[in-house]
């Protein structure tokens, strides 16, 4: 497998052709992958939630000692945190953008993305989980449950079909040699 790819929508293995119908070329035709909101705000929405819940409606505690807790919390936080930034930084080394909701124009294989092909979303949800076990948060703690589920079917499996649509047998092999989440 090559280091990232760049490749362009010259190089689609699937082109757009106005008036075509399905989903996957309505994509490709808005050059974005259609995600049901900005993941960063879905993992900050989730936590706002569930902290919310936990102070102010129905106390859930994690059941921890605040040593283990901020110990835990601390080493998946500088995890979160350094995963992300490796996955940022090869990204606009790639030449293209992390935002799913802006136009790719490359396929990152190196790096964390050699390892899962979604270190961003799995970094955001070690930060969260850090978050919500430093706040000694069981609810935030179970909601990120149903998040990882939002994460998957409103996010994730929509980046795909984009990216299997834009980049072709390209992405297909990249998407069969390394898996999702980890």
């Amino acid at each position: 497998m090559q280091r990232s790819q760049r490749l362009g929508p010259e190089h689609s293995k699937h082109p757009y052709t106005p008036g075509s119908p399905g989903d996957v070329a309505a994509m490709i035709g808005s050059n974005n992958a259609g995600v049901i909101a900005p993941p960063p705000l879905l993992y900050a929405a989730a936590l706002g939630v569930g902290l919310a819940t936990d102070f102010l409606l129905y106390r859930v505690q994690t059941g921890l000692p605040a040593a283990v807790r901020f110990g835990l919390a601390i080493l998946l936080g500088v995890a979160g945190i350094g995963l992300n930034a490796a996955a940022f930084l090869q990204v606009l080394e790639a030449g293209t953008r992390p935002e799913p909701w802006r136009p790719t124009t490359a396929i990152v294989t190196d790096g964390v993305y050699a390892s899962t092909r979604n270190p961003m979303y799995l970094a955001m949800a070690l930060f969260y989980l850090a978050l919500a076990i430093a706040a000694d948060s069981g609810v935030a703690v179970i909601l990120l449950v149903p998040l990882l589920f939002v994460v998957q079917y409103g996010v994730v499996m929509r980046e795909e079909r984009y990216l299997e649509a834009k980049f072709g047998a390209d992405y297909m092999r990249y998407k069969q040699a390394v898996r999702r989440w980890l």
